[in-house]
């Protein structure tokens, strides 16, 4: 049966009261929700189970530097997994999961002054590269390893205290968990919800903005945080309303995505404008507008617009409405 949702917005007073998505509905092919890793949750809880992938050879090993890790040359994106090396033991392995019956592990060599210690560069090494540059071209094992990697990267780098009395906790269950020696609370990797919309109007017109704080040009869909006690479909009632001042309904669930920049889970709707009049926020949005599509692929073609990267899950919004690629901008529009 279609999932229903009535509830009114936390500004204005904008109702919604409508289905949220259809059963037999295909969803969004993004690029960061792909992955073939079993994620293993009671291999991981098993204090050696890094220690026995540690010494096996057939295990590999992505190394992370900084939130970015090396990428191999070749015909497509491949990462740079390695078997295992002395001294990975020592930077404290997170175990990512296994397939194929491989274990897989990550490590951080963020404070390494190089990477001997880890391994270094295999042969065909092409550099250190981001899951934002590289998420889209990667195959579905290792777009979601790097995913992964790069969410607990970002966690462990920024939760290495208890938020309860302080004490620096300890790394257990393969980099899953951090444990407070003091009081013994166990703390987990957080994800933070965030809904993104695609707000379309009777014409069939959609709006893009551009934040506040973005380059004059670079234009998205709107996006906001899923409150404390707040459903994902009242966020999206809510910060359409507070970004551009929009009422809107028919809203359809299209997808989720990971966005480990740092801890965001992205819940991608469309939804329809019950009025058309933009009123933006200045404080989060410094431009709003309403495009047709002709209009939008002359300005991108012309480098006057700037769209989100291929690995969002804003991009593939705006190119599902759009009806397929946009096209790339002219060498002559690139400013």
């Amino acid at each position: 049966m279609p999932r229903r949702w009535t509830g009114t917005s936390h500004v204005g007073g904008a109702t919604y009261s409508g289905r949220v998505s259809r059963a037999d509905e295909t969803l969004l092919d993004l690029a960061l929700s792909r992955a073939t890793v079993d994620r293993s949750a009671r291999e991981r809880a098993d204090d050696a189970t890094v220690a026995r992938a540690l010494a096996d050879p057939t295990t590999r090993v992505l190394v992370v530097r900084d939130g970015r890790t090396r990428l191999l040359g070749g015909d497509r994106a491949a990462l740079d997994l390695r078997p295992p090396c002395p001294g990975d033991a020592d930077r404290t392995p997170w175990f990512l999961g296994r397939h194929d019956d491989v274990a897989y592990l990550a490590v951080d060599e963020t404070e390494a002054s190089d990477g001997s210690s880890t391994g270094g560069p295999r042969d065909g090494s092409v550099g250190w590269v981001s899951l934002r540059e590289v998420g889209a071209d990667l195959d579905d094992t290792e777009a979601g390893l790097l995913t992964t990697a790069t969410a607990l990267h970002g966690w462990h780098r920024t939760h290495r205290h208890c938020p309860r009395c302080g004490t620096v906790t300890e790394v257990v269950q393969g980099g899953w968990v951090r444990r407070c020696p003091a009081d013994g609370s166990e703390h987990h990797p957080r994800t933070d919800p965030a809904i993104i919309v695609a707000v379309v109007d009777d014409d069939d017109r959609l709006l893009l903005a551009t934040g506040a704080s973005w380059p004059e040009g670079r234009i998205s869909v709107l996006a906001g945080f899923v409150e404390a006690g707040e459903s994902m479909e009242a966020a999206v009632v809510r910060e359409v309303h507070e970004e551009v001042g929009l009422d809107v309904a028919d809203l359809v669930f299209r997808g989720d995505q990971p966005w480990p920049f740092p801890a965001s889970l992205m819940l991608a709707f469309r939804a329809r404008a019950l009025t058309t009049d933009l009123v933006p926020d200045p404080t989060e949005i410094r431009s709003a507008a309403w495009y047709a599509r002709g209009e939008l692929a002359d300005l991108v073609r012309a480098g006057a617009r700037t769209l989100p990267s291929r690995v969002s899950i804003a991009r593939v919004l705006i190119e599902e409405w759009f009806g397929g690629p946009l096209p790339e901008p002219s060498p002559q529009g690139i400013r």
